[in-house]
């Protein structure tokens, strides 16, 4: 009798703990799923803004000397008709510096300051004029300079209806080695042909099914950029790859690239973005089934 209240107990205790060790993972799994969760919909977020992706209008690339703008095809920057007086002014490029000046009735405001004549570029910030509904300022690729055109009612913004994203999965948390390569330079072609070399201060090397994998990093802030392609592309997600950040490595050397919050660049929302394409080297040879999906035509 003894011996069967024993075995009873002792059943009872393995029972409880593994129902305990399952509620804990069944925990943990929840919290990482809000975690996942929360982020993306602060993606979401972050594209609707003043200065997310989607209210992309236009890019123009400026040509030395007068650059007329407004509505009227007759300009060399045309903008929307619907959102822009026919004539605003002139942008002017010279010699690497970017000039505005706007016709009397134009109403073009830098913050609440009517613009007459204003320098655009370069400058201490980003100058950001506005007319409308629209919003412009200049952009450096390369040795090109452009105008990137912001519309706060574009049809991208209006009818953008989120984002599919696979599954959610632990698994798909990587944690990866840093290796140094100080003074490291790496090609980053952009979709525009430009081809810039930036910086890399290393590489992430991590382990997928018992095979090592490596991605070449960019420095961004306090984080690694990462931008990356894989076996997915073109299929179930954006064809040019996606873009992933890491955290700064930890005193051993480590740290964690999260494919669960892989996203896609910009040009997914809007064909006027100019963003990077992954280098050959972070091409990898794998599905990458974690993060977001593809999203419209682009």
């Amino acid at each position: 009798m003894q011996n069967s209240k024993l075995i009873i107990h002792f059943a009872l205790a393995i029972f409880l703990s593994v129902f305990l060790f399952s509620f804990n993972n069944i925990s943990d799994d929840s919290d990482y799923e809000k975690e996942i969760k929360t982020w993306h919909q602060n993606r979401i977020e972050g594209l609707k803004k003043e200065n997310g992706w989607l209210n992309l209008a236009g890019l123009f690339w400026l040509e030395e000397g007068r650059n007329s703008f407004g509505g009227n095809t007759e300009n060399k920057i045309v903008f929307p008709k619907d959102r822009s007086k026919a004539f605003l002014g002139d942008i002017i490029l010279s010699k690497g510096e970017v000039f505005v000046e706007t016709k009397a009735d134009a109403e073009v405001f830098n913050e609440n300051d009517k613009v007459e004549k204003l320098k655009l570029f370069p400058a201490e910030k980003s100058i950001v004029l506005k007319h409308n509904s629209l919003r412009w300022f200049v952009i450096k690729r390369g040795d090109r300079y452009a105008i990137r055109l912001r519309d706060l009612e574009s049809p991208f913004l209006k009818e953008f209806h989120g984002i599919e994203t696979f599954k959610i999965d632990p698994k798909w948390k990587l944690k990866a080695k840093f290796v140094p390569t100080e003074g490291k330079k790496i090609a980053i072609l952009d979709v525009t042909g430009q081809t810039s070399q930036q910086d890399s201060p290393g590489v992430l090397a991590f382990t997928i099914d018992g095979k090592e994998y490596k991605l070449d990093a960019l420095k961004e802030g306090d984080e690694f950029f990462i931008i990356f392609g894989d076996k997915t592309n073109k299929k179930e997600t954006y064809g040019a790859g996606r873009f992933v950040y890491a955290a700064k490595p930890d005193a051993d050397g480590y740290t964690y690239i999260d494919f669960n919050k892989a996203y896609n660049p910009p040009c997914a929302f809007t064909p006027y973005a100019t963003c990077p394409l992954p280098p050959k080297q972070n091409l990898l040879p794998i599905e990458i089934k974690a993060g977001e999906k593809n999203y419209g035509n682009h």
